[in-house]
């Protein structure tokens, strides 16, 4: 076996308008050709480096024209090799059926280039009925290749039972095609497909390989796996910033005036009797909580090689999950210290003067101690820097907004890029089960965690091996499979060694 560097190819194939240019534009993470509703939209074979080794190997991805009139294809591929064939597929078809040669000229690259054939099949269309899917059979035995058969267009995840039964389904029937059994199918959404689904992808590659191809390829494995695992852990960094920048976001309020206590006593004194300035307060920290989960998305996206922004009006409506915390009221000191003081004071002087002054000495007590309260209250807020009171996100609202952004990384990483501009949907259910359970998992680790947070020059770092924590738990519970490649890697500890390769 040798060490040189190597290229190993891949010829992606497909009937046309099934999603083969919207798959390698995801695996690429670039925009390559052209993404239309309609057939025919890519003419030529094109090659694309998918990924390349430290040590030079490459991973060549060959995008096809996509397969159009599948059994005139067939029976021309099959008649090439005889004189009047080729003079068809080489001099007529050129002239008289552009979109025809180009298929032809894409299915011979194919066949003298690439190591291993995916070939693309819409999962919706029943295999047995589809008409194109007999003839394209027969061109994948004519071009004699190793073919992963990808079901696209099936979701984000479906359930176990379901994936199974669609892969038999299309199993048996390449069987017919595949005595010597190097046709294989698995699930590839292009559309909704996870990163790591892909090293599942990579694994049935190498299976598909000989052994000379095999060192190379695993360095370009690694170099995948490198560069995906460095995404992971600079899109925690994101996740961590944009919490951290909450728990320490904080509006200081003023005393309050006398109006705002005149009306919040109108209202009962109920502690939900906003005054101007902590309305202000909220509507600022609103705005900021937009603000900074727009820019947190934008920078997921673009670090998973996608386009697009958060233009929704995400959380403008919220709430709930204040905390204001007031300084100590000198107005109420001073009355409950007139009170106290007042009573025990007014008593003794009533004592002393026979119980003559009818009260007297508690009223002139009262006022005493009022004065007195408010000047030590007063000291006591000026010594400690308090004044009227701050107003900040709850611990409890922090936690949602933890749990909300895992998810958020979720619907990032499964975004396909041939759906175009990233736009945010309803969560899967999984994912809101499976985010749940990792926070509840891990709950004794976050305690005083926001505490902490909002402490003047506090780190980062726990929040960030937090979040890593549990990217990589929802990851690992998504996908056990795929995860597997990254068994004891999926960890803070782990990631913080990685390096981009």
């Amino acid at each position: 076996m040798s060490d040189a560097a190597t290229t190993v190819s891949l010829a992606l194939l497909s009937h046309t308008n099934v999603g083969k240019t919207t798959l390698a534009r995801t695996l690429l993470r670039r925009d390559i050709g052209a993404v239309m509703d309609r057939a025919h939209v890519t003419e030529f074979a094109e090659a694309h480096v998918l990924m390349r080794s430290s040590a030079g190997d490459e991973l060549v991805l060959w995008d096809t024209p996509g397969f159009g009139d599948s059994v005139r294809l067939q029976r021309r591929l099959a008649a090439s090799g005889q004189p009047i064939g080729w003079f068809l597929s080489q001099v007529w078809d050129r002239f008289a059926d552009r979109a025809f040669w180009c298929s032809q000229q894409a299915m011979r690259t194919a066949r003298e280039s690439a190591d291993v054939v995916l070939y693309v099949v819409n999962a919706t269309e029943e295999p047995t009925t589809a008409g194109y899917i007999e003839p394209e059979l027969h061109i994948l035995d004519w071009l004699g290749k190793p073919t992963l058969v990808l079901l696209n267009q099936v979701g984000t995840r479906l359930e176990t039972a379901h994936e199974r039964q669609l892969t038999e389904e299309w199993s048996a029937v390449l069987r017919r095609h595949d005595a010597a059994g190097t046709h294989r199918v698995m699930t590839f959404d292009a559309f909704a497909r996870c990163w790591l689904q892909e090293h599942a992808l990579l694994a049935a590659i190498a299976d598909c390989l000989d052994e000379r191809q095999r060192p190379a390829f695993t360095r370009i494995v690694e170099a995948w796996r490198g560069r995906d695992l460095a995404v992971l852990r600079h899109s925690a960094a994101v996740i961590a910033r944009q919490l951290h920048g909450l728990a320490r976001d904080t509006v200081q309020l003023p005393d309050a005036t006398l109006a705002d206590k005149v009306s919040r006593a109108l209202q009962g004194g109920a502690t939900d009797a906003l005054g101007v300035e902590e309305s202000r307060a909220r509507k600022a920290m609103l705005d900021r909580l937009d603000q900074s989960v727009r820019e947190c998305t934008a920078e997921l996206v673009a670090l998973h090689g996608l386009t697009g922004t958060a233009s929704e009006d995400i959380l403008r409506q919220v709430t709930t999950g204040f905390e204001t915390r007031r300084a100590p009221d000198a107005d109420k000191a001073s009355l409950w210290g007139g009170l106290v003081t007042g009573a025990l004071g007014g008593l003794a002087a009533d004592v002393a003067a026979g119980g003559l002054t009818f009260g007297a000495g508690a009223i002139l007590g009262g006022i005493a101690g009022a004065l007195g309260a408010r000047k030590l209250t007063q000291r006591y807020n000026e010594e400690r820097g308090l004044a009227g009171g701050t107003v900040r996100w709850s611990d409890e609202f922090l936690e949602a907004r933890l749990g909300a952004a895992i998810i958020r990384y979720l619907a990032v990483a499964h975004f396909g890029r041939g759906r175009g501009e990233f736009a945010a949907s309803d969560p899967a259910l999984r994912w809101q089960a499976v985010v749940s359970v990792a926070l509840a998992r891990s709950a004794a680790e976050r305690e005083a965690l926001w505490t902490g947070m909002r402490l003047e020059n506090a780190s980062n770092a726990r929040l960030e091996s937090i979040v890593l924590d549990l990217l990589a738990e929802a990851l690992t519970q998504l996908y056990p499979e795929p995860a597997a490649f990254f068994r004891g890697r999926l960890t803070s500890t782990e990631l913080g060694r990685s390096a981009v390769v």
